[in-house]
Protein backbone atom coordinates (compact mmCIF):
# COMPACT_ATOMS: atom_id res chain seq x y z
CA UNK A 1 0.00 0.00 0.00
CA UNK A 2 1.24 3.44 -0.85
CA UNK A 3 0.82 6.23 1.65
CA UNK A 4 0.06 9.64 0.06
CA UNK A 5 1.46 12.23 0.04
CA UNK A 6 2.36 13.80 3.45
CA UNK A 7 1.84 16.99 4.05
CA UNK A 8 4.45 19.01 7.56
CA UNK A 9 2.22 19.44 10.52
CA UNK A 10 2.80 23.27 9.68
CA UNK A 11 0.73 23.32 6.99
CA UNK A 12 -2.22 22.94 8.84
CA UNK A 13 -1.70 24.73 11.68
CA UNK A 14 -3.90 27.71 10.45
CA UNK A 15 -6.96 24.85 10.71
CA UNK A 16 -6.58 25.68 14.48
CA UNK A 17 -7.39 29.37 14.63
CA UNK A 18 -10.09 28.60 11.65
CA UNK A 19 -12.23 26.50 13.28
CA UNK A 20 -15.58 26.96 13.82
CA UNK A 21 -17.48 25.13 15.79
CA UNK A 22 -14.68 22.13 17.30
CA UNK A 23 -11.51 20.69 17.10
CA UNK A 24 -11.54 17.10 18.60
CA UNK A 25 -7.89 15.17 18.82
CA UNK A 26 -7.80 11.57 19.31
CA UNK A 27 -3.94 10.26 20.43
CA UNK A 28 -3.32 6.53 20.40
CA UNK A 29 0.63 6.53 21.43
CA UNK A 30 2.11 5.21 24.41
CA UNK A 31 4.29 8.32 24.23
CA UNK A 32 5.52 11.50 21.82
CA UNK A 33 9.08 11.88 20.70
CA UNK A 34 8.57 15.52 20.74
CA UNK A 35 7.48 15.34 24.68
CA UNK A 36 10.61 13.12 25.74
CA UNK A 37 12.90 15.51 24.20
CA UNK A 38 11.46 18.30 25.91
CA UNK A 39 12.93 19.78 29.57
CA UNK A 40 9.39 19.73 31.32
CA UNK A 41 9.41 15.46 30.49
CA UNK A 42 13.05 15.30 31.96
CA UNK A 43 12.46 17.00 35.03
CA UNK A 44 8.77 15.50 35.60
CA UNK A 45 10.87 11.85 35.10
CA UNK A 46 12.80 13.41 37.86
CA UNK A 47 9.52 13.62 39.86
CA UNK A 48 9.17 17.61 39.34
CA UNK A 49 5.47 18.45 37.96
CA UNK A 50 5.11 19.98 34.85
CA UNK A 51 3.96 23.60 35.36
CA UNK A 52 1.11 25.25 33.34
CA UNK A 53 2.12 27.80 30.53
CA UNK A 54 -0.87 30.08 30.58
CA UNK A 55 1.13 32.05 27.78
CA UNK A 56 1.33 29.27 25.86
CA UNK A 57 0.50 29.66 21.98
CA UNK A 58 -1.12 26.78 22.27
CA UNK A 59 -2.77 27.68 25.08
CA UNK A 60 -3.67 31.15 24.35
CA UNK A 61 -5.76 29.89 21.21
CA UNK A 62 -7.57 27.92 23.38
CA UNK A 63 -8.91 30.19 25.85
CA UNK A 64 -9.44 32.60 22.19
CA UNK A 65 -11.07 30.37 20.57
CA UNK A 66 -13.44 29.07 23.69
CA UNK A 67 -14.59 32.72 24.65
CA UNK A 68 -15.69 32.71 20.60
CA UNK A 69 -18.21 29.49 21.36
CA UNK A 70 -15.90 26.64 19.98
CA UNK A 71 -14.83 23.76 21.76
CA UNK A 72 -10.96 21.86 21.70
CA UNK A 73 -11.57 18.55 23.39
CA UNK A 74 -9.16 15.42 23.50
CA UNK A 75 -9.62 11.55 24.24
CA UNK A 76 -5.83 10.07 25.38
CA UNK A 77 -5.82 6.41 24.96
CA UNK A 78 -3.69 4.94 27.88
CA UNK A 79 -2.40 1.81 28.77
CA UNK A 80 -2.93 -0.06 32.31
CA UNK A 81 -0.75 1.09 34.03
CA UNK A 82 0.07 4.31 32.45
CA UNK A 83 3.33 4.68 30.32
CA UNK A 84 5.87 7.62 31.19
CA UNK A 85 4.54 9.46 28.02
CA UNK A 86 1.09 9.01 29.13
CA UNK A 87 1.37 10.11 32.53
CA UNK A 88 3.44 13.01 31.32
CA UNK A 89 0.34 13.97 29.21
CA UNK A 90 -2.14 13.16 32.09
CA UNK A 91 0.42 15.80 34.31
CA UNK A 92 0.30 18.68 31.72
CA UNK A 93 -2.92 18.22 31.19
CA UNK A 94 -3.67 20.79 33.66
CA UNK A 95 -2.49 23.68 31.73
CA UNK A 96 -4.66 22.41 28.55
CA UNK A 97 -7.78 22.93 30.63
CA UNK A 98 -7.24 25.78 32.83
CA UNK A 99 -7.37 27.33 28.80
CA UNK A 100 -10.49 25.44 28.31
CA UNK A 101 -9.93 22.49 26.38
CA UNK A 102 -11.80 19.31 27.14
CA UNK A 103 -8.99 16.41 28.03
CA UNK A 104 -10.33 13.07 28.89
CA UNK A 105 -8.83 9.45 28.90
CA UNK A 106 -9.61 5.98 27.89
CA UNK A 107 -8.33 2.77 28.97
CA UNK A 108 -6.70 0.91 25.87
CA UNK A 109 -8.93 -2.19 26.58
CA UNK A 110 -11.87 0.18 26.37
CA UNK A 111 -10.96 1.87 23.11
CA UNK A 112 -10.25 -1.57 21.49
CA UNK A 113 -13.38 -2.60 22.42
CA UNK A 114 -15.26 0.26 21.11
CA UNK A 115 -13.64 -0.42 17.69
CA UNK A 116 -11.81 3.00 17.21
CA UNK A 117 -8.70 3.76 15.53
CA UNK A 118 -5.79 2.64 16.51
CA UNK A 119 -3.97 5.74 14.79
CA UNK A 120 -4.14 10.00 15.95
CA UNK A 121 -5.99 12.60 14.08
CA UNK A 122 -7.51 15.88 14.30
CA UNK A 123 -11.35 16.26 13.53
CA UNK A 124 -12.04 20.17 12.96
CA UNK A 125 -15.67 20.95 12.89
CA UNK A 126 -16.71 17.54 11.87
CA UNK A 127 -16.03 17.62 8.08
CA UNK A 128 -11.94 18.45 7.52
CA UNK A 129 -9.99 15.33 9.15
CA UNK A 130 -6.49 15.52 9.45
CA UNK A 131 -4.35 11.44 10.14
CA UNK A 132 -1.07 11.92 11.89
CA UNK A 133 1.59 9.69 10.27
CA UNK A 134 3.49 9.06 13.02
CA UNK A 135 6.40 6.13 13.09
CA UNK A 136 8.13 3.41 15.00
CA UNK A 137 10.03 6.64 17.07
CA UNK A 138 7.08 8.13 17.97
CA UNK A 139 8.20 10.99 16.02
CA UNK A 140 5.01 12.81 13.27
CA UNK A 141 6.44 12.38 9.75
CA UNK A 142 3.98 14.46 8.15
CA UNK A 143 -0.17 14.88 8.17
CA UNK A 144 -2.75 13.62 5.71
CA UNK A 145 -5.89 16.22 5.04
CA UNK A 146 -9.11 13.66 4.40
CA UNK A 147 -12.34 15.56 2.85
CA UNK A 148 -13.47 12.00 1.85
CA UNK A 149 -17.30 11.89 3.84
CA UNK A 150 -17.20 8.31 4.73
CA UNK A 151 -13.60 8.41 6.58
CA UNK A 152 -14.91 12.01 8.08
CA UNK A 153 -18.21 9.55 8.90
CA UNK A 154 -15.64 7.27 10.63
CA UNK A 155 -13.68 9.53 12.63
CA UNK A 156 -17.01 11.59 14.21
CA UNK A 157 -18.19 8.47 15.22
CA UNK A 158 -14.91 7.25 16.45
CA UNK A 159 -14.98 11.11 18.78
CA UNK A 160 -18.37 10.39 19.88
CA UNK A 161 -17.72 6.74 21.22
CA UNK A 162 -14.45 8.04 22.81
CA UNK A 163 -15.99 11.34 24.08
CA UNK A 164 -18.76 9.26 25.97
CA UNK A 165 -16.76 7.29 27.42
CA UNK A 166 -13.61 8.41 27.99
CA UNK A 167 -13.16 10.06 31.97
CA UNK A 168 -11.61 13.23 32.78
CA UNK A 169 -7.95 13.33 32.51
CA UNK A 170 -7.75 14.85 36.10
CA UNK A 171 -9.57 12.41 38.06
CA UNK A 172 -7.59 9.31 36.02
CA UNK A 173 -4.46 11.40 36.71
CA UNK A 174 -5.49 11.52 40.60
CA UNK A 175 -6.03 7.61 40.91
CA UNK A 176 -2.35 7.30 38.92
CA UNK A 177 -0.65 9.51 41.52
CA UNK A 178 -2.03 8.00 44.14
CA UNK A 179 -1.01 4.70 43.22
CA UNK A 180 2.69 5.63 42.54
Amino acid sequence: MTLPPLLPFEEITHLFAEFQHTAFRLETRRGYATDRAGARFQAFMRGTDPAPEPDHPWNMNVRTKTEQGARFSRVRIIDEPPTDGQRFLMATAVGNTAAGEDVRVLPRSQAVALGLPDWDFWLFDSHALVRMHIDDTDTTTGVEVIDDPAEVLVACRARDAALAAARPSAEVWAQVRSSV
